[in-house]
């Protein structure tokens, strides 16, 4: 074909490099993966056949597997079985394997023994980061999100829908013995093939009952009153859109602001983020080498104990308060429009006057944590009282610690871009993982594993940011070094 740009024939002889080295260019990642596995400790770590066995088949280094795994989830190519056609095919793999080609048995097997290790070698990454210098700033972002598991909502129970499924399979039980007198009032042919067939449908839904009892008497003694069967660990967690729940688990990371490269991550399967404060910032600090970190946070992890026991850890934390009422939104006044003045001990309320502390009757009280204030002769005349209270008069009950809620305020508003800068910096590491995933599920199952794939995908995630940030040959220059 003439004025196109043409092939060479299958059969026609050539030349190739004589060296897999040829192929593989000095800026090409593959080539990062290779120095930062060599670089690693692996006996330290926990790698089991660090050092072969005197008798037997050999086996393999775990330092080729790990590059493997590491060279998948920087590519997309988690699955143990398309490692291994890739490691028959990609010129990259040979030349980091040196042409090994472990089977997918052996490849997935290695996961699921090394758990521990791997996330050990996650860890490891991050403390190159660390003395790399990166984590000076002190400010981290964190955020949680939804992972599917491998455990569709059909094999997910809970003691509501148990409940739902009950009522719809007796509800088409219902319609079915309908259909099955409409059958034998008409009779003929009609009656003799859909007789058969409805009975059947029947008899089924009512097994299905049966197994939907004996479901609901299982979940009694369920943990957290759910049951998956095909992934145990995984839980149905409630999202935004109605009908959305995920079956899953739920991933927390934190983020460095600066550079964005991810420094913890957990993986629970726990849908709330509210009580994950704490843990994950002393992780984040412990990680950045940092005496203390200022950790930016969304409206989810909002919780006074968990605020509280951040005070005096090295943890700053900045999360915007949980606006729970509605009354702004009426035209009445809400606890924000009344002023409280730590020198003086009181309130401020909208029309000027003061709210001072009752007098306690008992320190047996139904809320000894908690202080009054009010002042009952000004609210009787005040022109405001209508938007205020519905009571004879206004209390404003304070914590015992809301000190320490408003010192976080006051550092929220000192600095009014911590909600942008956490969004920008937490949410880009989950959307690029998820893309990488291909928007499915994790390939494991129970929780252990789910954590040691998490942690591959953190790996390639850094390992990419890194070199992005650097370039392949300073990076391993620096690995190196």
């Amino acid at each position: 074909m003439k004025r196109f740009v043409e092939g060479v024939a299958r059969d026609q002889g050539g030349l190739f490099p004589a060296h897999l080295e040829d192929f593989v260019d000095e800026d090409n990642p593959v080539r990062a993966v290779d120095a930062f596995v060599d670089k690693l400790d692996l006996r330290a770590l926990g790698f089991d056949a660090v050092d072969p066995s005197a008798t037997g088949r050999p086996g393999y280094h775990p330092a080729v597997l790990l590059k493997l795994y590491i060279y998948g989830y920087l590519n997309a190519v988690p699955s143990s079985r398309r490692l291994e056609r890739e490691a028959g095919r990609n010129v990259e793999l040979m030349w980091l394997t040196e042409r090994l080609a472990p089977d997918h048995k052996t490849i997935a097997d290695f996961r699921k023994d090394h758990g521990s290790a791997i996330q050990q070698a996650c860890a490891q990454f991050v403390m190159l980061c660390r003395e790399l210098g990166l984590f000076s700033k002190a400010i981290v972002a964190i955020d949680g999100s939804k992972f599917k598991a491998v455990n569709s909502r059909d094999n997910n129970f809970t003691a509501n829908k148990v409940d739902k499924r009950i009522e719809q399979a007796e509800v088409h039980i219902a319609r079915y013995l309908t259909a099955l007198e409409r059958a034998d009032r008409q009779g003929g042919e009609i009656a003799e093939e859909k007789t058969p067939r409805l009975k059947e449908k029947i008899e089924r839904l009512r097994q299905r009952i049966e197994d939907l009892r004996a479901m609901g008497a299982t979940l009694k003694a369920a943990p957290g009153g759910q049951v998956s069967l095909i992934d145990p660990d995984a839980r149905a967690m409630s999202s935004h859109g109605k009908g959305t729940d995920v079956v899953g688990y739920n991933v927390q990371i934190a983020v460095d602001a600066e550079h964005h490269l991810i420094l913890a991550h957990e993986v629970t399967n726990v849908g709330s983020d509210r009580a994950m404060l704490t843990s994950m910032g002393e992780k984040a600090r412990d990680a950045s080498g940092c005496d203390s970190v200022t950790v930016l946070a969304d409206r989810g992890y909002y919780s006074g104990d968990q605020i509280v026991s951040c005070e005096g850890t090295g943890v700053e934390p900045i999360v915007p308060k949980t606006e729970t009422s509605g009354g702004a939104l009426r035209g009445r006044l809400t606890i924000q429009d009344f002023i409280y003045d730590p020198q003086h001990d009181r309130y401020t309320c909208p029309a000027g006057q003061f709210l001072t502390q009752a007098k306690k009757r008992s320190t047996r009280g139904p809320d000894p944590d908690f202080v009054r204030y009010r002042n009952l002769e000004a609210c009787g005349a005040c022109p405001l009282k209508p938007r205020c209270t519905a009571e004879r008069f206004q209390q404003i009950r304070r914590w015992k610690h809301d000190d320490v809620l408003d010192a976080m305020q006051r550092r929220l508003e000192r600095m009014p871009k911590a909600m942008t800068i956490r969004r920008r910096t937490a949410e880009h590491p989950f959307g690029t993982i998820k893309a990488w995933m291909g928007a499915t599920h994790f390939l494991t199952r129970t929780l252990p594993k789910v954590k040691t794939e998490m942690s591959l995908q953190v790996l390639a995630y850094n390992l990419k940011r890194m070199m992005a940030l650097f370039g392949v040959g300073p990076l391993i220059e620096a690995m190196v070094a």
